[in-house]
């Protein structure tokens, strides 16, 4: 059997076709059709919670597949929503309950939750709340004929190119966003775009005037690429999420230390504090193993807990990939050491009370030692 750390890196290292092998599974291919085929006919919370094969399917892509039968609990999630940060979602300490409720935001969307785009519904919510409806009837018929023209078109846009290159649906666009007073100046709006808002120091994200960040936001193409201006929430990123979650339970059927691993990665980038990773035990194992910590540490005070990880880590370092690539091996490593992944190695390991060279090879250790921690 392989190491944890070479099993890790086989399906880090291409998870694009390691994520292609679990979609083409026969199950998993027939429940994600079904998924795409029928969630956009929901329109209320009673409908999602009643449709146990949607719910069942939703739950799982964020991880919350355990917590499928509480459905109480999850509509009282739904209802409360997350615009209020006192909302019994916002207020659980696992953000992971924040998630579901925002990729299906009824309390704020209602029955267009499953559908809504913010850079198709979003943006000519936005529009007719700047120019008016109540301007007569000629101005009421010219606003129309923009949002049907801006609806009929904006889905064809599948890059900041396009939506630049067609002037009625770029005006319409910054219109909506009160930044109509920019069009002329695409060099600027092409940095807005380019950069997208996943970074906090990407050109929107540093501007005094949010409604620039607000419109990468709504128009995304940094982070969904031709798929910005079709894509819900509920819809794809649900399903890719699933996927995701499934690749990461298999790799868990044969060795718990990759799926921690993975599952470590795919979070590392929204951990904002060491306060985060032990709100998520997944996460808090994966930093006591880094770490050399023994379990019964968990039980200790938490600010004690997050004191300790300050002096070791560096939260910065987990949205750095080559930083996070070294801090995952030294984890799937010592994870070998503590679980090794065949008998062998573990007799090997007590007969010369170090670990053999099959599970982690000398070169490792040394490269081990020189990690900060």
């Amino acid at each position: 059997m392989l190491n944890t750390y070479t099993s890790y890196q086989l399906i880090a290292r291409d998870i694009g076709k390691a994520l292609e092998r679990v979609e083409k599974q026969p199950i998993i291919e027939r429940e994600t059709e079904y998924y795409l085929k029928n969630i956009t006919k929901v329109k209320t919370i009673d409908e999602f919670v009643k449709n146990d094969r949607l719910f069942k399917y939703a739950m799982k892509a964020h991880g919350l597949q355990d917590m499928a039968y509480a459905k109480a609990f999850m509509v009282k999630a739904l209802k409360e929503g997350v615009a209020d940060k006192d909302s019994f979602a916002n207020k659980l300490t696992d953000k992971r309950y924040a998630e579901f409720v925002k990729s299906f935001n009824f309390a704020e969307l209602g029955e267009r939750t499953t559908v809504f785009n913010k850079a198709q519904q979003g943006a000519v919510d936005k529009y007719l709340l700047r120019v008016g409806m109540d301007g007569g009837n000629t101005q009421s018929e010219a606003v129309q004929k923009e949002v049907k023209y801006y609806l009929d078109n904006i889905v064809k846009v599948t890059s900041a190119k396009d939506l630049m290159a067609d002037a009625r649906l770029y005006a319409f666009a910054m219109k909506s966003f009160g930044i109509e007073a920019s069009i002329p100046n695409k060099e600027m709006m092409e940095k807005v775009l380019a950069g997208g808002v996943r970074d906090p120091k990407s050109f929107a994200n540093e501007m005094a005037d949010k409604r620039y960040a607000a419109f990468a936001t709504a128009f995304n193409f940094e982070a969904y690429g031709a798929d910005a201006t079709t894509i819900n929430p509920s819809q794809q990123p649900s399903t890719d999420k699933f996927l995701r979650q499934t690749l990461e339970e298999d790799a868990g059927k044969d060795n718990e230390g990759v799926r921690l691993a993975l599952y470590f990665e795919r979070k590392a980038s929204s951990i904002g504090s060491f306060y985060d990773v032990l709100a998520d035990p997944a996460l808090a194992k994966v930093v006591r193993t880094a770490l050399g910590l023994p379990e019964a540490f968990a039980s200790a005070d938490i600010d004690r807990q997050v004191k300790l990880f300050e002096e070791k880590l560096k939260i910065s370092d987990f949205s750095n990939p080559k930083k996070l690539g070294d801090f995952l091996k030294r984890f799937t490593s010592l994870w070998e050491i503590n679980n090794p992944s065949s008998p062998v190695q573990a007799s090997v390991g007590i007969l010369f009370g170090m670990p053999p060279a099959y599970g982690v090879s000398t070169d490792l250790m040394f490269a081990m030692q020189k990690l900060r921690f």
